[in-house]
């Protein structure tokens, strides 16, 4: 049998493509997203008693994979990205049916003229993925004190971001820059580079569009230099 799945709202987020966003929620605990409801599902009576919760469970399509299929096995980044697993022991995004799950923080509930926005922070998500669902989280069920991690069963190391001075400047002059420059910050933190890419010499700059940045960054031993900042608006 097959099933239909109509998404309740499409996530607004400063990711705006799969590349460093970061592997789990929480790891940007900086990054806010908004989840922009949609239709019977945008109404204030779906978010009624929500503002009771500190945080809450997405679950969304992994929309950008669903085409390219699935397999059995996966290369965790966690294991060096050589290591098979199978694809229920990881968190991969190609799957058999291509759903995610995310615990964030619940920050709020706003209303701009009949539009319903839910306000999370830390999130994992690519800006516009679909959600098709959302469900309080429950810390007596939910938070399980003695569960074991397997092969992730620690938090991953972070490396040490710096920026250019021309890019300290960019940030300097926005409304916005000390936000931004927090999110950034904790999002190369992540080392976003293929896991094959972190044992070895890595002369390539590399590019990421967060925000209206197109953010340009070089890695050296266990340092990542903001190179410069490119605006994707202009």
């Amino acid at each position: 049998m097959t099933y239909e799945i109509t998404p309740v709202g499409y996530i607004l987020s400063p990711y705006k493509e799969k590349f460093a966003v970061p592997r789990q929620p929480g790891l940007a605990p900086s990054a806010i997203a908004s989840i922009q409801l949609t239709g019977d599902a945008n109404n204030e009576d779906t978010v009624r008693g929500l503002s009771q919760f500190s945080h809450l469970w997405l679950l969304f399509l992994f929309d950008q994979n669903l085409e390219k299929g699935w397999t059995p096995t996966v290369r965790p980044p966690r294991l060096g990205g050589n290591d098979r697993v199978g694809v229920f022991a990881s968190r991969a995004t190609f799957r058999p049916n291509g759903i995610g799950m995310s615990a964030v923080p619940f920050l709020g509930i706003r209303k701009e003229g009949s539009q319903v926005y839910i306000d999370v922070s830390s999130c994992d998500l690519v800006d516009g993925t679909p959600i098709v669902d959302i469900k309080p989280y429950i810390p007596y069920s939910d938070a399980l004190p003695n569960a074991e991690g397997g092969y992730a069963s620690s938090v991953p190391s972070t490396m040490h971001v710096q920026f250019s001075s021309a890019a300290s400047q960019q940030l300097a002059s926005s409304d916005t820059g000390n936000y931004q420059r927090k999110v950034i910050t904790e999002v190369l933190a992540q080392d976003p580079r293929p896991a094959y890419k972190k044992s070895k010499q890595d002369d390539k700059e590399y590019g990421v569009h967060l925000f209206d940045w197109n953010v340009r960054f070089k890695v050296s031993g266990q340092d990542i230099q903001v190179t410069s900042l490119e605006d994707f608006g202009e």
